[in-house]
């Protein structure tokens, strides 16, 4: 009898401390630890959730503060082999995950489940703030000297899916970019994961998100790859009449314009000059898809704002390639500049061969002198021409900047990207040779 009465008494108490963690009450949760310390050591019943485990689940930053004061074990595991920053990455908390990281949680554990770590889960889940807090940690965590960071990114799970084959199938695409930008391999193949050999491409055509084709095929994904079975993206998609996708993944049609990531000045680019490079991208390659795309077949990216500039700038300022955008690159040491279209056409006029260990190196279309950095120039707008009496540089005449640069071009005519401004520039060049 007095057994009895005793379990009982435990147990309420335990009921008591996960709830109180559960809806955040600090106090509470402060008072009962006081009365018996060992609570900490207790576990729910039906998933051995830990005390650090709930309130990871539950965001309650303030109560998983205190328990890691309290030196609790961050990486305390349940009856899965999931830690409390795999659950806390799988429901969002941010300000968990962080915590953790911090408290030193080790970012290289996998569960029983599927193998996975705690990069599968935030890709899977599509929380992006989450992914990028574990690969910030991955740079400078003893897995970067122990496995590399390279390694961790292309880390597989039980079934030999990576992050990215999540990040695909599950129709995550900003995770998609965090990892391709992070050295994710694009053509890596699956162990058991879907159909074995599937890769990335395969399973974002299974799940038809046409943002995340879209994103592969421009990162250098082959259309052609076979999984194990045999068969393509394109059939794939087709399967799973994922019309959209199919018309992308099409081995017939137009190959699309491919991330320069081989050359070396593309790898050193700043945040700002890569945005722009990769907004020119993805307008370049919606013009290729409009003959194969109808109107309502695919949403506005939401990786990228359709919105362009609204400021008017002087028509010194306008690319001297193509006449129609503003000049947002410069290329050093020259000095030259571009829109990020013309330079992204310098760039991609030719998809890297990706077994080849690095590429020709593109050369200024002005000068002809090698392009060593690429960088965001400060653009004047009318406002600020009218502030300033007298320019600090002399302005540009179109005629003779574009004389000067467009022999360089002349092979852009070919590309089907390109065209209308191939187009314009014939007409420039017709003009100047009367003149």
């Amino acid at each position: 009898m007095g057994q009895r009465l005793s379990c009982r008494i435990v147990e309420n108490e335990n009921n008591a401390l996960f709830a109180a963690i559960a809806s955040g009450e600090l106090e509470v949760v402060e008072a009962l630890l006081e009365n018996d310390a060992t609570l900490l050591e207790h576990t729910t019943s039906h998933a051995t959730l830990s005390p650090l485990h709930v309130a990871a689940v539950n965001g309650r930053i303030q109560v998983l503060s205190m328990l890691l004061d309290r030196n609790v074990k961050a990486d305390v595991l349940n009856r899965y082999k999931q830690t409390p920053l795999m659950l806390a990455v799988m429901h969002g908390k941010i300000s968990c995950v962080e915590k953790l990281i911090q408290a030193g949680a080790n970012i290289l554990m996998f569960d029983s489940l599927r193998g996975r770590t705690c990069l599968h889960y935030a890709a899977y889940y599509g929380h992006i703030d989450c992914l990028k807090a574990i690969l910030s940690a991955a740079h400078s965590a003893p897995v970067a000297h122990s496995w590399g960071f390279a390694r961790f990114v292309n880390i597989r799970d039980g079934n030999g899916a990576t992050p990215l084959h999540l990040a695909a199938r599950q129709r995550r695409p900003e995770c998609l970019h965090s990892l391709l930008d992070n050295g994710a391999l694009v053509c890596a193949s699956t162990g058991g994961y879907g159909f074995r050999g599937s890769t990335p491409l395969h399973l974002a055509a299974r799940g038809g998100s046409v943002d995340c084709v879209r994103m592969l095929l421009a990162w250098g994904a082959e259309r052609l790859q076979l999984d194990s079975s045999g068969r393509i993206p394109f059939t794939v998609a087709l399967k799973h009449k994922h019309r959209a996708c199919a018309a992308l993944l099409d081995p017939s049609s137009p190959a699309p314009l491919v991330w320069p990531s081989l050359l070396k000045f593309i790898g050193e680019l700043n945040q700002e000059a890569k945005a722009l490079l990769e907004k020119a991208l993805l307008e370049a390659n919606k013009e290729r898809e409009k003959t194969l795309l109808k109107e309502g077949d695919t949403a506005p990216s939401p990786l990228h704002s359709e919105t362009r500039n609204d400021d008017i700038v002087s028509d010194s300022e306008l690319c001297c390639i193509c006449f129609d955008q503003v000049c947002t690159i410069e290329v050093r040491p020259c000095g030259h500049q571009m829109c990020a279209h013309c330079t992204l056409a310098l760039c991609c006029l030719k998809k890297p061969d990706l077994a080849t260990t690095c590429a020709t190196a593109p050369v200024c279309p002005f000068c002809r002198g090698a392009i060593l950095e690429l960088i965001v120039p400060k653009i004047k707008t009318i406002c600020d021409t009218e502030v300033e009496s007298t320019p600090t540089k002399p302005r540009r005449s179109r005629k003779s900047n574009f004389s000067e640069g467009s022999s360089s071009f002349k092979s852009l005519s070919a590309m089907g990207s390109f065209g209308r401004i191939a187009g314009r520039n014939s007409g420039k060049i017709d003009d100047a040779e009367k003149q």
